[in-house]
């Protein structure tokens, strides 16, 4: 899987036509969607999605979400409870994930579900993302398109610095705006939240009308394991000043080499954190320091992402 030739197509018809093609032949390619570009492969292929494992150095045990063009796409591979079906109708599509129970017969290669017995679904909400979705007519299985956990990419120059000779393609999108992966929901039973991410927590849990319950200690969605997003330095969170030979990321009143958001925005911060991480790695930063981040609202899916960073690996 190295050393071949990762095409940019840009993101028009005869691009999108040239990508679902490298798709249906069992390749991988790396597109756009709101939160972060995907490397999608063909949900239903196991030699393609093996592709996804080998060219991010995946561990296995780690399910993947697999993306579809509308809630009708979904309700062919997994079961909706009546909660899942109001979080759907709410933020589909949108970046949001629901794990539920998978259908019998789904074609969906267990190489995606890690062997599990559910199936981690989501709508997005991007035009390059839905034109490739449409363009190839089938499930994409798509984890973020950078090396496993390394930082996650928001720009077709982030994918190529992490995987160029390792993958097919990738469609040219622009910088995505959201710049966080989806939130992922539990919902084969009591809806729960397993990862932090693109969607408040507190706005989900005002459309269910309850609070979400924690996640357990098995991994069963994306995004679980405990040292993850890594950038090649070292990180230091809560940080108010850098010690000798640290590296700042200011966020708000504390400033730093470089800023999540100058003026405490968390949903700047949210839409710029892997870029900066990316910049971090660029400037050759071995020890990093990051500034205090409230935790709530999107604070606490970027809290989510520097703790996992800071992990020791």
């Amino acid at each position: 899987m190295t050393d071949q030739t990762t095409l940019v197509l840009s993101a028009d018809t005869a691009g999108l036509r040239n990508a679902a093609e490298i798709l249906q032949r069992g390749g991988l390619v790396a597109f756009p969607t709101e939160t972060v570009y995907g490397l999608g492969a063909d949900a239903r292929n196991d030699r393609a999605v093996a592709g996804i494992y080998a060219a991010k150095g995946r561990p296995s045990f780690n399910p993947l979400i697999v993306h579809v063009a509308d809630l009708e796409a979904a309700q062919e591979l997994v079961d909706f409870t009546p909660d899942a079906l109001g979080l759907a109708d709410a933020f589909w599509p949108g970046a949001l994930t629901l794990v539920l129970p998978l259908k019998p017969g789904s074609g969906i290669s267990q190489l995606v579900t890690a062997g599990l017995d559910t199936l981690a679904v989501r709508v997005p909400d991007h035009a390059v993302g839905q034109g490739l979705l449409h363009a190839f007519g089938g499930p994409v299985a798509a984890p973020s398109a950078n090396p496993s956990g390394r930082i996650s990419p928001t720009t077709a120059v982030h994918v190529l610095a992490g995987l160029s000779g390792r993958i097919d393609a990738v469609v040219d999108g622009g910088a995505c705006g959201v710049g966080l992966e989806s939130t992922i929901i539990g919902c084969a039973g009591e809806p729960a939240l397993l990862r932090a991410g693109g969607i408040p927590t507190e706005t989900i849990e005002a459309c269910l009308g309850y609070p979400l319950a924690a996640a357990g200690v098995d991994i069963t969605a994306p995004g679980q394991l405990a040292s993850h997003y890594a950038p090649a330095g070292s990180v230091r969170m809560e940080a108010t000043t850098a010690n000798a030979g640290e590296t700042l990321l200011g966020f708000g009143p504390i400033k730093g080499d470089l800023t999540l958001s100058a003026t405490g925005d968390l949903t700047e911060a949210a839409a710029v954190l892997f870029d900066r991480l990316h910049q971090l790695d660029a400037m050759t930063a071995t020890h990093i320091a990051v500034a205090p981040i409230p935790d709530h609202g999107l604070g606490r899916a970027i809290n989510d992402r520097l703790r996992r960073a800071a992990a020791p690996r």
